[in-house]
């Protein structure tokens, strides 16, 4: 996987993380923390800052662990790889948080675009 790939994907997996926990866990302690991006042990001089409560950080460095392994070149989606590499129910929690915030900010998209033509 390419760094610029990997940063993204990164990026995105810590927005749908990040988007459930304040929907869902709203009165949850959080913890707000900043995290340098490392990819095949070489730092990417990147920083990603989140508020997210204990099971939903513990969710992330999960999520950004696998993606630091991940050893395919063109990388698929999770749902669609022949070999996964997230453990099955960390898999459907993973899946369950990607099915909220997805719908929820693919509308929330909507709803920004038709409010800006108008």
């Amino acid at each position: 996987m390419k760094k610029e790939k990997f940063i993204g994907d990164t990026k995105t997996v810590l927005k749908f993380i990040q988007f459930y926990c304040d929907k869902q866990h709203k009165e949850s302690i959080k913890f707000n923390k900043s995290l340098n991006l490392s990819y095949l042990d070489e730092s990417l001089h990147v920083e990603v800052y989140y508020s997210l409560c204990s099971t939903c950080r513990d969710t992330f460095l999960y999520s950004y662990e696998r993606l630091q392994e991940c050893f395919h070149d063109e990388k698929p989606s999770c749902r669609k790889c022949p070999k996964p590499c997230y453990e099955k129910p960390r898999w459907k929690h993973m899946a369950k948080i990607m099915r909220f915030s997805g719908a929820r900010l693919g509308l929330k998209r909507i709803k920004k675009l038709f409010t800006i033509s108008k």
